[in-house]
């Protein structure tokens, strides 16, 4: 463990015979570039142990490559969790884009691509959980600016969850602020309407970019936005945090 993670490690949680409830967040990292301009992982990794999720989804997340920092590696010595990648930019100079850390055990991961046409590449990671013997599926994902890009594809994320086999919960950037636009009502028409608090800019919150949502949708108690002054300069993005429970 480096000098980091030992100033930073959580304390360690007692076992336990359920995982419910559980606390989970997703969070557009900005590529650990706080509002300052200032390239600071450790400041991400704060805000995570601030919030003390059990299950956070990453968006703009350098992995590592010859010319790009490994801040998820950072963010995994932090916290102490288990930590999976899906790249969205994959090249020997470098590696970017989702990410999960969990405190539970990550059983199989799958990567849903969702490019469209020239556009920057995106897509989304899909990873089954153990959680003390309870399944759960995590997709964390961050979807294109323009409405056309989005339309295409939501309609393709959600042809992926043909399961309903565990509870899913799927988080992310969604770059949606149109309420009522076509990509939002495909959404709510799957999983329910969830609570969406404002997370972007981080200064001053306008709009509801960052979402989360669970099927079944019972299980979903409590989103709130963790708005720190920390988290306020740590990205441009603020994390939303859900409770859950069974």
């Amino acid at each position: 463990m480096n000098e980091l993670a030992a100033v930073l490690a959580p304390p360690v949680k007692a076992a336990l015979t359920s995982p419910w409830p559980l606390t989970v967040a997703t969070y557009n990292i900005h590529s650990a570039i706080g509002s300052d301009g200032r390239f600071a992982p450790e400041r991400i990794a704060r805000v995570l142990l601030d919030i003390g999720a059990d299950i956070i989804a990453l968006q703009e997340v350098p992995l590592g490559g010859s010319e790009s920092a490994d801040v998820l590696k950072v963010l995994q010595e932090a916290t102490g969790f288990h930590a999976v990648e899906g790249p969205t930019e994959d090249t020997p100079q470098r590696r970017y884009g989702n990410a999960v850390l969990s405190r539970y055990p990550v059983q199989a991961t799958r990567a849903i691509d969702l490019s469209f046409g020239s556009r920057e590449a995106r897509g989304a990671l899909d990873a089954d959980l153990d959680c003390h013997g309870q399944p759960l599926r995590v997709v964390a994902t961050h979807l294109g600016l323009r409405p056309a890009e989005r339309r295409d594809q939501i309609r393709r994320l959600l042809q992926a969850f043909d399961t309903d086999r565990m509870p899913v919960i799927l988080m992310g950037d969604v770059n949606e602020w149109f309420v009522w636009g076509r990509p939002l009502r495909w959404l709510v028409s799957h999983f329910e309407a969830a609570p969406a608090p404002r997370t972007f800019p981080a200064r001053w919150p306008l709009f509801s970019l960052d979402r989360i949502w669970i099927s079944p949708r019972r299980r979903l108690l409590q989103v709130q936005v963790h708005a720190s002054p920390l988290a306020r300069i740590a990205s441009d993005h603020l994390p939303l945090v859900a409770h859950i429970d069974a």
